[in-house]
């Protein structure tokens, strides 16, 4: 993964800042390649873990028909209505499909931790509910750019 900018330096996120802000957001827009070469993007809910952003779709979506034909991938995560108040993140890479599609729930060591932990940011539950429609694509991303226009300080 490479985390570093060419311009922008002063405003970039410090790893803590980044994990911080992941963590704390719940909506990205998922930017996929269509069928004509065209862009397709789309809003979602996700799940950072530390080294990887977890994004549970619905699997008769143009998004997931999109990610199997080519996973690769451009995610932004921001917040701000400001200019001085402006931070986010562009995540990119190829994605990984986890799991079984869709997800009913069979068991998959790899996915205990990280539904639970979605089930609670998202739906304030202790566990995921599987309704047979969405499935997991996990990016572990490849680049990552970050802006905190607050680093400015009113400049």
């Amino acid at each position: 993964m490479t985390v570093t900018q060419r311009r922008g330096r002063k405003i970039m996120m410090s790893p803590g800042e980044l994990d911080a802000f992941l963590s704390l957001q719940r909506t990205c827009r998922v930017a996929t390649v269509s069928t004509d070469g065209a862009p397709h993007v789309s809003a979602l809910w996700f799940l950072w873990d530390g080294t990887s952003l977890w994004l549970y779709s619905v699997v008769r979506s143009k998004r997931w028909a999109d990610l199997n034909r080519d996973p690769r991938v451009a995610i932004v995560i921001d917040t701000g209505e400001e200019y001085d108040a402006l931070r986010g993140v562009e995540l990119s890479g190829v994605v990984e499909f986890v799991g079984e599609s869709p997800r009913t729930g069979e068991l998959c060591a790899e996915l205990d931790a990280v539904e639970t932990l979605f089930a609670r940011k998202n739906f304030g539950l202790d566990a995921m509910p599987h309704d047979g429609r969405h499935a997991w694509v996990r990016l572990t991303p490849q680049k990552i750019v970050s802006w905190d226009f607050r680093k400015l300080g009113g400049a």
